[in-house]
């Protein structure tokens, strides 16, 4: 029996804004995420797993990814490589009001892998999504990204963002993994197994005693 994930790539907003716009990608640093997702990009087309590119565009007038405006247009990392699907989206998730979970049905794909921005807001939707019905999940954790935050609730950077981010996401919704491990993965047809909630924790747990 064929146990190989039937994956598909999904490219979330990997758009100007994050780069020279007003919501610079901060951690991991957006040079090196470009470069890998730029990588991720080239081995799914070289091993035949379809690209699915995403854009999030707001009205004309918003602060942040305008429809027309540079920033919101997709970064030529993306821009200038070939997918087998576009979408569009005003939310968060990419599933929000798009043909994703069709199109995903269509092609029989059990697997999606996830690059892009930012992984605390697009990123996670999307995970999550995905994981609620019922398909395993694939985070590229130095193909992804997060800003900084502050507000009412308080403080938190980058990299805190996104190390917390992705160790949850690890417990119970994606394999977390590095872009060289994905693309092993994939050349070899593997699956990538994630976490679960009850290790997480008594691993957690077993650290603080130690550290105690």
């Amino acid at each position: 029996m064929n146990t190989s994930p039937r994956r598909a790539l999904i490219v979330i907003d990997v758009q100007n804004e994050y780069v020279t716009g007003d919501l610079p990608i901060e951690y991991p640093s957006m040079q090196d995420s470009l470069a890998n997702i730029g990588r991720a990009m080239d081995a799914a087309r070289a091993q035949a797993v379809p690209v699915i590119v995403v854009q999030h565009m707001s009205p004309a007038d918003a602060s942040l990814f305008a429809r027309g405006s540079h920033g919101g247009a997709l970064h030529p990392v993306v821009a200038e490589r070939e997918h087998d699907h576009f979408i569009e989206k005003e939310l968060p998730s990419s599933f929000a009001g798009t043909d994703l979970a069709d199109w995903l049905t269509a092609h029989e794909i059990d697997t999606l892998a996830v690059v892009g921005y930012m992984t605390h807001n697009c990123n996670v939707s999307t995970v999550l999504h995905a994981s609620h019905a019922g398909m395993k999940v694939e985070y590229l954790s130095d193909a992804t990204g997060a800003v900084p935050y502050e507000n009412a609730a308080g403080y938190a950077s980058a990299e805190e963002i996104h190390r917390v981010f992705t160790v949850v996401m690890h417990s119970r919704f994606a394999a977390v993994v590095d872009t060289d491990a994905w693309i092993a993965a994939v050349q070899a047809g593997k699956p990538l197994e994630g976490g679960s909630i009850g290790a997480s924790n008594k691993k957690a747990r077993a650290r603080a005693v130690m550290t105690a």
